[in-house]
Formats: structure tokens, C-alpha cells, sequence
């Protein structure tokens, strides 16, 4: 079975027989390369898979859909989500038959576009997500439409980081995401900075802490 996306990958930095499992997915625009930067600074346990979107934007950029500002309003092609939401899965199938880590614990987590379908991937498939981190993200309608919330759901793991500063997706879309977990029986971890649209230090440092524990 070849791969259905392109990916980087960290192995943990320690000796451990079914390490944990983090898929991280860049924002629109950018590239596996980009948030696969941040994986020296992650727990070791991890084994750490960066992956490039499928939709090829241009030279070195990549996405999971696009994004069209008719009338000033953004709207995203959902077939194009829905079927990156598909191939994600197949890459976490081929990730089964490939490599050895505990399927228990497989997090998802992005940036921007990529906290979007982190979301998306995520809460619709608690059986297989252990936790997501949402990054500068939102929550999109179709999957709110999509959750069934089960004690299985209820058992995940969810961390959103947002800049107040952020001009391409408002805290705004954030405070909503959480207000929307918190009102269905989710327990999200929920932080916001005086930052734009960017990962800062200090995000990552309380990111790192939060899966540190998560981990014990």
C-alpha cells in the first residue's frame, strides 16, 4: 500500500515498544516542512508525523481545500474538505500497516486550515482520535453537524490556542469553537495570546506542557 499523502516523520526520541502517535497538518498555503520545525521541541515519546495537504496551491504550497471571497465572504469547497477528511483517514490506515505505534493514542493537531480539519478528523472519528490540538483554527458547520457525542467522544483529549491579534481567522471563531464544545458535554483546554496568526513560543511551551501531562 503506497502512501495517499507525502509526509516527514520523527520516530521518539526514546526507546519505547507503541509510542503515541501525533499527525500534524500545516495551514493553507504552506507545506509539511513547516510545522514538522516544531517537532524537536515535542515530547520524545511521540512519534511525530508531519504530512502535506493534497491540493497543490503552488511551487512548495499545498492545502487541504480551497477558499473562495465571493462577495467578500470566505466560503470553503466542501467536497474538497470532505475528500482531504477521507484521505487523512487512509493515511492513518497506511500509518497502521507501516510503522508500530499505539493506536490508542493517535492525536491530530494543526494549524489554521490544519486545526480545521484536525476538528473535523477528530470529532467525527473518536474511536480512533485520542486527542486534537487546534492551532489559530475554527470549527466548521458541516462538522458540527457531524459529531455524535458517545462517552467515547466525551473521553477525548482537546487543546485550542488562538491569537487575539489574529486577522485571518478572528478569536471570535475560537471563543465560538469552545462555546460549542463546552455546550455539547466536551472538556477543551482553551488559551488565547496577544499574538496574530502564528504559533509564538509561548503557545508552544504551554502546548508541550499540556501534552507532557496528557502523557503521563
Amino acid at each position: 500500500m503506497n502512501s495517499p499523502l507525502l509526509y516527514l516523520i520523527r520516530k521518539p526520541k526514546v526507546t519505547i515498544d507503541n509510542p503515541p502517535l501525533l499527525i500534524l497538518l500545516h495551514g493553507v498555503g504552506s507545506n509539511e516542512n513547516d510545522l514538522f520545525s516544531l517537532s524537536d521541541f515535542l515530547p520524545d515519546s511521540f512519534m511525530i508525523v508531519s504530512v502535506r495537504g493534497p491540493i497543490t496551491l503552488g511551487r512548495d504550497r499545498y492545502g487541504w481545500y480551497e477558499i473562495s471571497f465571493l462577495g467578500g465572504i470566505p466560503k470553503i469547497d466542501s467536497e474538497q474538505q470532505k475528500s482531504s477528511h477521507q484521505i487523512i483517514l487512509k493515511f492513518i490506515d497506511y500509518l497502521k500497516t507501516n510503522y508500530q505505534f499505539n493506536s490508542k493514542q493517535i492525536w491530530i493537531g494543526g494549524f489554521s486550515q490544519g486545526a480545521v480539519m484536525s476538528y473535523s478528523v477528530g470529532l467525527e472519528h473518536p474511536d480512533r482520535i485520542k486527542g486534537i490540538i487546534a492551532l489559530s483554527g475554527r470549527l466548521l458547520d458541516e462538522t458540527k453537524n457531524n459529531i455524535v457525542i458517545d462517552q467515547e467522544s466525551k473521553g477525548q483529549r482537546i487543546y485550542i490556542a488562538h491569537g487575539t491579534n489574529d486577522t485571518v481567522i478572528p478569536v471570535t471563531s475560537a471563543r465560538a469553537s469552545k462555546d460549542f464544545l463546552d455546550k455539547v458535554g466536551f472538556v477543551p483546554i482553551y488559551k488565547e495570546y496577544a499574538e496574530g496568526h502564528t504559533i509564538s513560543r509561548e503557545m508552544l511551551k504551554d502546548l508541550v506542557s499540556w501534552l507532557e501531562k496528557e502523557l503521563e
